[in-house]
């Protein structure tokens, strides 16, 4: 079999990202840059500054993407691009983007899901992993809980029903005087702090046993510093910080632990960008070891947005014989498994 090489473009939020994969699974680029010093004065991604910067940035990009991997565009196969979730004038341009370079070099086009990219960066960590699998997408804008039943192939069993992980993250973040990007300054400040020292509310969804809930435990941390602020006691940042994040982390192990043992799956795999937490990490690897579930979890660099993984979605999807015509357009709320 000749190899497949994608050339995979991503701007869902405020990463302008290309790069060259090999048939899947093996990265010969992946360029990113990032704007997150830009956005930490505003406290949070500006999507029309995100925008702008995609549009002066994603040429360079693709051009470093093609000369690191040493090729040039006429030696790539397939275009892979992500055209949904994410902020709508982001994705579009990254959708344009990649449907002119198919129609000029005559290209087959590949539109990828975000959250199906980011289960496929598993695929570059592990070249011998294979579905089915049950894997934790964690980020920003997503918490899912998601039965990986063939390449392609998801069932979201659990979702968020309001906040996401990140965005309870970086919401905390913020009220403890930290700033942003909330999730990496809390996973440090919490090795300082005591785990047990407030307790803080672990939120079950009755009727969806799967599902995740955090817009209580991040009220929970604000009532608990107002309350401070209010009586005159001094916070201690490291303890909010490491109570909060044991909060977090403790829902998504037993979730995780509970499907993989319903569905007889002996596969867990992590993705998205809070999979890079220290604590998340740990604890899944205590809890999976004691149930024998094979943890799985991309390096800190395919946790990210990035590009790669959307380069290996995509080479996936090519497989099966998806194929996205001049149409294709920017779905900034696209769900999982819509628009094959």
């Amino acid at each position: 079999m000749e190899d497949t090489l994608v050339l995979a473009i991503e701007t869902s939020c405020d990463e302008t990202a290309a790069a060259v994969v090999r048939n899947g699974r093996y990265v010969m680029s992946n360029i990113i840059s990032t704007q997150i010093e830009t956005h930490k004065k505003y406290g949070g991604v500006v999507p029309e500054i995100a925008s702008r910067m995609h549009v002066q940035n994603i040429n360079p990009i693709i051009q470093e993407a093609l000369d690191v991997a040493k090729l040039g565009l006429d030696d790539i196969d397939v275009i892979g691009v992500t055209y949904g979730p994410g902020l709508v004038g982001a994705l579009l341009v990254g959708v344009v983007e990649a449907k002119a370079l198919a129609f000029v070099k005559q290209k087959p086009l590949v539109g990828v899901h975000h959250i199906e990219g980011h289960i496929a960066a598993n695929y570059i960590e592990d070249p011998n992993l294979e579905p089915p699998f049950i894997c934790l997408i964690v980020s920003g804008g997503h918490s899912h809980l998601v039965h990986v039943k063939d390449y392609g192939e998801y069932d979201i069993i659990g979702k968020t029903r309001d906040d996401a992980a990140g965005e309870a993250f970086d919401k905390v973040a913020r009220t403890i005087g930290l700033g942003y990007p909330g999730g990496p300054k809390i996973d440090k400040l919490s090795k300082e702090g005591n785990r047990k020292a407030i307790e803080f509310p672990r939120a079950n969804v009755k009727e969806s046993p799967y599902d995740f809930s955090f817009s209580g435990v991040k009220s929970s941390v604000l009532n608990y510093v107002n309350e401070c602020n209010m009586k005159g006691i001094e916070i201690n940042k490291a303890d909010v910080a490491a109570s909060f994040q044991e909060a977090v982390v403790d829902v998504l192990v037993d979730n995780s632990i509970k499907l993989c043992k319903e569905k007889n799956t002996n596969i867990l795999a992590l993705a998205g960008g809070v999979a890079a937490n220290q604590r998340l990490r740990h604890k899944m690897k205590e809890a999976c070891e004691k149930e024998g579930i094979e943890l799985k979890y991309p390096s800190m660099d395919l946790c990210t947005d990035n590009a790669a993984m959307i380069g290996s979605a995509a080479y996936f999807e090519y497989l099966k014989g998806t194929r996205h015509g001049w149409d294709l357009n920017a779905v900034p709320g696209l769900k999982l498994g819509q628009g094959k």
